[in-house]
């Protein structure tokens, strides 16, 4: 009995125990009641400043499309990866491979890490590719993850760089029609709060602050298909007349829309990492030249306007010479005695002079700018020039005669088309568009039908089989157009003696006009340097290749040139074959 007695425990050793146990877990509940109740606002507060994070929830920017809903501009979701700095740095040792996998050095990693000390983001390379985000991902370095963006991808690539433009990085315009319509494009972001581990990764959204909007959809005039056939026309053509640059533009009559307008040198805007500013350059409205000869049908539609001269009407252009003070101005042959229909065939400066000369300055001031010369045409595209056209009270006698052949102004290749769209629409100047039309818009009315009419049907001797842009000419079709060969401005003054500009403006099909096209070569180096050599062959296979893709029904006209009718019989205008000067 006593051995028994000896082995139970001690009562008071029993209730040492017991009350130590009940202490700890009366301690146990206090804390649990002061983490769950009492400080729980606290804690999750704490939490969530440390997990609880609102980010931006981006959308996508609006598609550009060409006239007939092919993209030409979209924007396809990438990862860019970010990081907080002062996670980052406290993992200083995983640099070098981080660096590795984002194409950098480790001081420029370090540079990165220093410049954003203090703040809770940076990012560390936007719009990777897919196997960079991967790469990076499986490093699982703290502080570093990804985030997703958008990305502008352009399916035409160099065919619509100049038109469509480019955005930045960061989703905005900044040349092109991305800059002018980048209210209209770009997406408004949402807001959502998410949960993100240790690592940044987020792990669950927790709620919609608000709802992303994307960017809405922009319908261009533009058709792809045309815009391919001059893009690769006209960068043919540069290549093979190693000439500086070149532009053109081609119209609807009917409308006014651009259809097409492409520029060379080019650039595509997928891949703009190793070019220059200067490549953006939009020349068929940012620069200007001299019209050259192209300019004579609004010279003689002016003096049309006035009856100073018919059709008909003879001038004496012998002895291909015309001395105006100091300044002789040449033909290339001596034409001797045309009719103003042959002054625009054989394109005759002298000619063209004495008529411009029968008209007071003032009224052929008036019809140059009412065709659209000297002011912007309202297309929308950034950089715009209106090009220049000097006041009536500024011009010399000479500056009078010059005028009437594309001396002493100077045009962009737009002015120039949307000009021609005005004598092919009967004398109705359009406004020109780069957005999808539904119906055509109103105009102003610039020239008499009648005389429009008498315009286009010289224009269809001078790209004639006697005229100077025989070249110009397509099978099937009837084509009406001018050619233009001037001399270039010196950068010191005055015009470079073998640096010239060549060009061609016409449409087709001449009875019914349904497209204007105007195509210009700058500097060209070999192959001649005549608008009827070097941008009239451009004009016939674009035009040729065009009117076919819009399934424009042939004129199918194959006799003459056509005849200019008027009713009055030849008789030499007085005051051109005389010859004035005043």
């Amino acid at each position: 009995m006593s051995r028994m007695t000896s082995t139970c425990p001690s009562p008071l050793r029993f209730w040492l125990v017991l009350g130590v146990l009940a202490i700890l877990m009366g301690l146990l509940a206090a804390r649990a009641v002061y983490l769950q109740v009492l400080s729980s606002g606290y804690l999750q507060s704490q939490g969530h400043s440390r997990h609880l994070r609102t980010v931006e929830d981006s959308s996508h920017r609006g598609v550009i499309k060409d006239r007939n809903g092919e993209p030409l501009a979209i924007s396809t979701p990438v990862d860019s990866v970010w990081a907080h700095p002062g996670e980052l740095a406290e993992a200083k040792t995983r640099w070098p491979e981080l660096a590795k996998r984002l194409d950098l050095t480790a001081a420029e990693l370090a540079q990165l890490v220093n410049r954003h000390a203090g703040r809770e983001f940076m990012y560390l390379k936007r719009h990777v590719t897919p196997q960079v985000a991967e790469a990076v991902k499986a490093l699982n370095i703290p502080g570093v993850a990804l985030t997703r963006e958008y990305r502008r991808y352009y399916p035409a690539g160099a065919v619509t760089g100049h038109v469509v433009g480019f955005t930045n990085v960061d989703d905005q315009g900044q040349e092109g029609l991305e800059l002018v319509h980048n209210d209209w494009l770009r997406a408004t972001p949402g807001k959502k709060r998410v949960l993100k581990d240790r690592l940044g990764n987020i792990v669950e959204t927790v709620e919609s602050v608000s709802l992303p909007v994307p960017g809405q959809d922009l319908t261009l005039s533009i058709d792809r298909r045309v815009q391919f056939l001059v893009y690769s026309e006209l960068k043919e053509a540069v290549e093979r007349h190693k000439a500086r640059a070149a532009s053109a533009v081609v119209l609807d009559v009917q409308t006014g829309e651009v259809l097409a307008l492409v520029n060379e040198p080019g650039f595509n805007p997928n891949n703009r990492g190793r070019l220059r500013s200067q490549a953006f350059r939009n020349r068929a409205v940012t620069d200007v030249f001299e019209p050259g000869s192209t300019s004579k049908p609004f010279t003689i539609a002016a003096a049309l306007e006035t009856g100073r001269v018919t059709p008909t009407s003879v001038i004496d252009t012998a002895p291909g010479v015309l001395q105006i003070g100091q300044y002789p101005i040449r033909d290339v042959h001596n034409y001797g005695a045309l009719t103003v229909a042959q002054v625009v065939e054989k394109s005759s400066n002298v000619g063209a002079s004495k008529i411009a000369l029968s008209v007071d300055k003032n009224v052929l001031w008036r019809v140059y700018r009412d065709f659209g010369f000297g002011a912007v045409t309202g297309g929308g595209l950034p950089g715009e020039s209106p090009g220049l056209l000097r006041p009536a009270a500024r011009w010399a006698t000479v500056d009078h005669a010059s005028m009437s052949f594309g001396y002493g102004m100077s045009v962009t290749t737009l002015q120039l088309a949307r000009a021609y769209g005005a004598l092919a629409n009967d004398g109705v100047l359009l406004p020109v568009s780069l957005l999808r039309r539904d119906a055509p818009p109103d105009g102003k009315r610039v020239l008499s039908a009648a005389t429009a009419g008498r315009v286009r049907a010289m224009l269809e001797l001078a790209a004639g089989r006697g005229g100077t842009g025989s070249a110009a000419q397509v099978a099937q079709y009837r084509v009406a157009g001018k050619t233009g060969t001037a001399h270039k401005l010196a950068a010191g003054g005055g015009h470079a003696e073998n640096s010239y500009i060549a060009s061609f403006a016409g449409f087709a099909p001449a009875s019914r006009p349904r497209l204007v096209l105007v195509v210009m070569v700058d500097d060209p180096a070999s192959g001649g340097h005549f608008g009827g050599q070097i941008a009239a062959p451009v004009f016939s296979k674009v035009m040729a290749g065009a009117l076919r893709l819009l399934n424009i029904a042939p004129d199918d006209w194959s006799g003459p040139p056509p005849v200019v009718v008027e009713g009055a019989p030849p008789k030499p205008a007085a005051h051109a074959a005389a010859g004035g000067t005043t």
